[in-house]
């Protein structure tokens, strides 16, 4: 019996959360009494809610004492989701001391949240006093910048944590005033050191850099940092690919795991390097990284690779602007295939990687099917109005609206200058600038203005489509019924 009752008290424990539940009778009492809070407002019902649930437990635990974490179950505490301006699940909010100072938008996963609050609790740069408190503090897995002074009421100090108040939801910072410390790095007076993560040292770079500038602003720590802080070949994760992305980009993705095979992380990662620093040296300019093609395995098929259990890394370069290129060429030990695919790159004899599916071999039908590889023949055609749809096979508003499009194509089949088109977003890339991120999406695409495509917001009716096509085309439309009734007329005159 008192087995049976020890087990049950064990699997009470076991089920117990350290994630706080709010409702409207003590939120506002409550949640001041942590000075830093992240709160989840929820639905039961929620798909992406019941995908975060773990994910927001485990990082509950680990920041147990640090980092509040709260959920309200917005179906049944309707005043205080209301009261934050909840309108959607899940809504993270960030409060500090009983305030919302604004939106959570870091990673969901268990990682991201703790390293994203980690950053956010206590003070914007940490005060360190002794050596072992530096070596501890530079041991992190992320980067680190410290500040070095002389006197904690310099201007200088000031500078800096600024630069760091501004950064801290991506970087983590330091500072000190102990002599012993300045004498240690060489500092004179003043000065920041950004250092790299231990484990990611290498040969072709130095660990730490110095800030060089002779005036101390703030602007310019946060430039030294934002130019330094990856270095060469960074290792992309949740955290921080929004900070590498937007740019032009190499990434090589392989079994990077720093926790399990540091050692085999390293190996292909200081391949990828000494190919890049022999090109970075030339003054070509591109943006290197390595990631794990498991936890990036939607980039990988992005791109048509397969991930596979191979172990040789798949490399690829989207840019800026959203071009994507390829190497198929087997990745070599010495180096010499991606050296081949980067002059090949830098020459401009690499053509563009299109996820596209094959071009119709009959496209005569009243809404023009656009697939990659024929998008700019249609869409950007300069002597055409095009209005296209992005669908998905799969999507319910899309279907709906099929038959009505498919009629307005029928009314403006016989408009020389007029395209109406549609592309399956799911099978297909979507060129740059346009931006699909839910279905159904269409565009207006004015002839002479192709880089200026306008989204259209109206109904979905086809004499909403007509109106607005009225107001937007470069020539008066041509439609069918109007067609045939200048030639039934002409009929019944020549009767006559």
């Amino acid at each position: 019996m008192l087995r049976l009752i020890f087990l049950a008290a064990l699997a009470g424990l076991s089920r117990a959360s350290d994630v706080l539940d709010y409702t409207d009778d003590d939120f506002e009492s409550k949640i001041g009494d942590h000075e830093l809070a992240l709160v989840e407002f929820f639905a039961p019902w929620c798909g992406h809610c019941k995908r975060l649930a773990p994910e927001y437990e485990a990082a509950a635990t680990r920041l147990k004492g640090v980092v509040s974490l709260v959920k309200v179950d917005c179906t049944a505490n309707s005043n205080t989701c209301s009261k934050y301006g909840v309108s959607g699940y899940p809504t993270l909010k960030i409060f500090r001391d009983g305030e919302e100072t604004g939106p959570y938008e870091g990673p969901r996963t268990a990682d991201g949240i703790v390293s994203f609050l980690k950053k956010q609790a206590g003070p914007a740069s940490v005060e360190l006093k002794e050596d072992a408190q530096l070596e501890k503090f530079i041991a992190d897995q992320d980067a680190s910048v410290v500040g070095f002074f002389a006197d904690d009421k310099s201007t200088a100090q000031a500078e800096f944590l600024k630069a760091a108040s501004a950064l801290r939801d991506n970087y983590r910072f330091a500072h000190t005033n102990s002599e012993a410390l300045l004498q240690s790095q060489g500092i004179d007076g003043e000065g920041v050191i950004l250092f790299r993560p231990p484990r990611l040292s290498n040969k072709f770079e130095d660990g730490s850099v110095k800030f060089s500038e002779e005036k101390f602003t703030s602007n310019k720590v946060k430039r030294f940092i934002q130019d330094n802080i990856f270095g060469i070949c960074p290792h992309m994760t949740d955290d921080n690919k929004d900070q590498l992305r937007g740019k032009d980009l190499l990434v090589a993705y392989y079994d990077v795991d720093y926790d399990k095979n540091p050692k085999g992380s390293n190996y292909w990662r200081n391949r990828v390097m000494k190919v890049a620093k022999s090109f970075l040296d030339q003054g070509k300019k591109l943006n290197f990284a390595v990631a794990n093609k498991m936890m990036f395995s939607h980039d990988v098929s992005e791109f048509g690779l397969e991930s596979g259990s191979g172990e040789l890394p798949l490399v690829a370069i989207r840019t800026a602007k959203g071009d994507k290129y390829v190497m198929t060429e087997e990745f070599s030990r010495d180096g010499k295939a991606l050296e081949r695919f980067l002059q090949d790159y830098f020459d401009g004899k690499l053509k563009r990687y299109l996820k596209s599916e094959p071009i119709p071999e009959n496209n005569d039908g009243p809404v023009k099917v656009v697939v990659a590889e024929n998008f700019d023949s249609i869409v950007n055609d300069d002597s055409k109005d095009v209005l296209i749809e992005f669908y998905a096979p799969w999507c319910g508003h899309c279907k709906n609206l099929e038959p009505k499009y498919n009629e307005l194509g029928e009314k403006l089949a016989d408009d020389p200058n007029i395209v109406i088109a549609k592309m399956d977003a799911t099978a297909n890339d979507v060129p740059s600038p346009y931006e699909v991120s839910g279905f159904p999406t269409i565009y207006f695409s004015p002839a002479g203005h192709k880089m200026s495509p306008k989204k259209y917001e109206g109904g979905r009716e086809p004499s909403d489509f007509i109106s607005y096509l009225k107001r937007e085309a470069s020539n008066p439309l041509v439609m069918q019924e109007e067609s045939k009734k200048k030639k039934k007329k002409k009929d019944d005159k020549a009767e006559l």
